[in-house]
């Protein structure tokens, strides 16, 4: 048995030429603080009380992108948007 370490081989996530880059469709509660900019617990906060578009779906919360990016534009209204009435189950 050698004792010589062997390289850890690099994995590129490039996609191949002509292959598509699929996007989420959803984004979790740490992605959207990250994009916003602020914290987690700001971020769940907003969630909660609706205003960031959010759907719960189990013990999760699932922000789905396109309506958070109009959200983010301007273009709905919070309350409309959340899928639910801002209370934990």
């Amino acid at each position: 048995m050698s004792t010589t370490a062997r390289p850890i081989p690099v994995v590129r996530l490039l996609p191949r030429s002509g292959a598509a880059i699929v996007e989420p469709v959803t984004y979790t509660v740490r992605e959207v603080a990250k994009l916003l900019g602020i914290s987690l617990g700001s971020t769940y906060a907003l969630v909660r009380d609706g205003t960031i578009p959010a759907t719960r779906l189990g013990g999760r919360w699932l922000i789905p992108r396109a309506r958070f990016h109009a959200w983010l534009d301007g273009g709905i209204e919070p309350s409309a948007a959340t899928g639910t009435d801002g209370r934990r189950r």
